[in-house]
């Protein structure tokens, strides 16, 4: 066990997590943080007290003195050039989902951790949800048999939607769906996917945009399970980044029924009506804890540095949920299922 000094570049919803979960850690000797918005730049300071900050995310690359990097910029474009930047300096590097737009760009970067021998991982936040977590442990116990079937409905905010498709071109499978997709595969494991098809929705976003509202994801493993995500970021203004999921798994001696619509929680004003406060998918600081899973994969990623142990993601396992969300994309272009591994992964 060792204490160690943590860079955070992108200090945004994501990032001010991330940051906040490192200043309160007692791994984290030191914390670094980059920030392109001066005034979110100063909010964040205050909040975590680090002993550097720029505007600059090189500034912390150059910096020997830094042993772990978390990326958690937008737009999703600067991934990549963010993630080799810091490996090519020795840094370990957990990033934000995607790892990239392309997959030969991802084969580059997860190819590199692997030959500078440092820790890489995704920021797949579900899998740090106590619900989520439990259905893997159903599944791998094997207390309702053989998995059959398993559902995923997921749906964000109109809100939310805007600012995802305000700054990305990619797609509800890659941006919303990507979560609930490694969650089944994680789930699943060793089941292979085999086969996808997908299909797209678009009334709202199409009218000013090529956005789509939804996109429904149907996945054929090599066991004959399948699994079906949907994911659509269209919801109705109400509170903001207001996340709802609905999970159900069937097996052949029992079924699990998941409720992840944060209801459970309802806040009512005048001036509001009733809202649903901690029901963001990354989770809301509420004074001396985090609601939801952000904090705690953060801490994971500290402590899998310090212990030297396995991170929960595994970039390979990162890149196959790639490998689908794109196979997805592919049929709902072509009205066709792909088959999955392709021929041409580009």
């Amino acid at each position: 066990m060792k204490q160690i000094n943590v860079g955070v570049i992108g200090t945004g919803w994501c990032g001010g997590i991330r940051a906040n979960a490192c200043a309160k850690h007692p791994l984290v000797h030191e914390l670094y943080i980059s920030e392109i918005n001066p005034e979110r730049l100063e909010q964040v300071k205050k909040e975590t007290n680090p002993v550097f900050s720029t505007r600059n995310y090189e500034d912390l690359l150059k910096n020997d003195e830094i042993e772990a990097i978390i990326i958690s910029a937008t737009p999703e474009s600067t991934h990549y050039p963010m993630i080799k930047a810091s490996l090519q300096a020795g840094k370990h590097v957990f990033v934000e989902k995607p790892v990239s737009t392309t997959i030969a760009e991802a084969d580059e970067v997860i190819a590199l951790a692997r030959a500078k021998n440092l820790k890489f991982t995704v920021g797949y936040s579900q899998r740090f949800k106590p619900k989520f977590a439990y259905v893997k442990k159903a599944l791998t116990e094997g207390t309702i048999g053989e998995p059959v079937t398993c559902l995923v409905s997921r749906n964000v905010t109109r809100e939310l939607g805007s600012k995802i498709t305000g700054r990305t071109k990619l797609s509800p499978a890659s941006m919303e769906a990507t979560h609930d997709l490694d969650f089944l595969l994680w789930c699943l494991q060793p089941r292979k996917p085999v086969r996808v098809y997908s299909q797209l929705a678009g009334k709202l976003f199409k009218r000013h945009s090529e956005t789509p509202d939804h996109q429904w994801i149907m996945v054929t493993m090599d066991d004959g399970t399948t699994i079906t995500v949907g994911a659509g970021w269209i919801l109705p203004i109400g509170y903001p980044n207001y996340s709802q999921c609905w999970i159900e798994v069937i097996g052949t001696d029992g079924a699990l029924t998941i409720d992840d619509t944060h209801k459970e929680v309802q806040f009512n004003t005048t001036e509001h009506g009733i809202r649903y406060p901690m029901s963001s998918m990354p989770g809301e600081p509420v004074d001396h804890v985090f609601a939801g899973p952000m904090a705690s994969e953060t801490d994971h990623f500290i402590e899998a540095i310090s212990y030297d142990r396995p991170v929960m993601v595994k970039p390979d396992e990162a890149r196959l949920v790639m490998d689908v969300y794109v196979a997805a994309d592919m049929s709902a272009e072509s009205g066709e299922p792909v088959t999955i591994p392709r021929n041409n992964p580009n």
